[in-house]
């Protein structure tokens, strides 16, 4: 059993469970997007572990039917051991979820890992016609000219603030210049994004911006957050819109919530503060 913190924000600890928190998600309204814990392998063993986990969590989601997808992190898949490990894995599970006609989202991890990401991305997004997404972080100083280089991918791209903490020369540190960034990338992914446009925030004011900006270019987006946060917030907006809840699953939930927690401060009391409002 989960202690209550960690039940709040993690979908349980096996693939049924995780199933069965998507199915009643789904019941709600929100699609889920399903992410198996696990990051930073240094050995390829438990790297092509959890790919094969991966590829077992397609399978039953095309038996299911749920309206669900997956979330691979490049470092879970055997980056941090070698950058064609990683594309081996990433392969297997792409190759797997293209038989079943499911959809893939790659992570984006710390800024050491943006070029083999984006990368990888590039490549299986013209492989299968669009069917895999990437994350990128608005709070990164580069994120501008990547968009303007995936503008013209399939695929879709996710955009969020930023929870790691990467170094001044090459991020933007105070919380205004990350939003005044966010909003920046948002407005230039409506104008020139075909579609695919993936909102990943809690802001309600990036959402509110969202829906201003398909008001005026009518490009296609969705809602992404977090399991655990703005809950009530996820079911009304997907009354009218595509809302997906990012919901991780697994045994290594103690070191997810450590690392997080480390990577930034404000993430720790992001949670709590989720937990008060509930």
């Amino acid at each position: 059993m989960l202690p209550p913190i960690a039940s709040r924000f993690v979908a349980g600890e096996t693939a049924p469970v995780a199933l069965e928190h998507a199915r009643e998600t789904n019941e709600r309204g929100v699609g889920v997007i399903l992410n198996l814990l696990g990051e930073h392998y240094h050995e390829r063993e438990p790297a092509d572990a959890d790919a094969t986990a991966y590829c077992e969590l397609i399978d039953d989601l095309a038996r299911t039917g749920l309206r669900a997808r997956i979330s691979v992190k490049p470092s879970q898949l055997g980056l941090d051991v070698g950058e064609e490990v990683f594309r081996e894995n990433l392969a297997r599970v792409v190759e797997r979820a293209a038989e079943h006609g499911e959809f893939v989202w790659i992570d984006m991890e710390d800024h050491t890992t943006t070029d083999a990401t984006l990368g990888a991305f590039e490549h299986h997004a013209r492989e299968t016609g669009g069917q895999v997404g990437v994350c990128v972080q608005a709070n990164l100083r580069r994120t501008r000219e990547d968009l303007e280089r995936l503008a013209d991918l399939p695929g879709k791209v996710r955009l969020v603030k930023g929870a790691y903490d990467p170094p001044a020369e090459v991020a933007y540190r105070e919380r205004s210049r990350v939003n005044e960034a966010y909003r920046d990338c948002l407005e230039y992914m409506f104008e020139a994004f075909d579609d695919g446009v993936a909102v990943g925030s809690h802001d309600p004011a990036m959402v509110a911006l969202a829906e201003r900006l398909h008001d005026d270019h009518g490009t296609p987006y969705e809602v992404q957050m977090l399991m655990g946060v703005r809950e009530d917030a996820q079911r009304e907006l997907a009354a009218d819109r595509e809302v997906w809840q990012y919901a991780p699953y697994g045994s290594k939930w103690l070191s997810y919530f450590y690392r997080r927690a480390l990577e930034r401060k404000e993430n720790l009391a992001f949670a709590l503060r989720a937990v008060v409002s509930g």
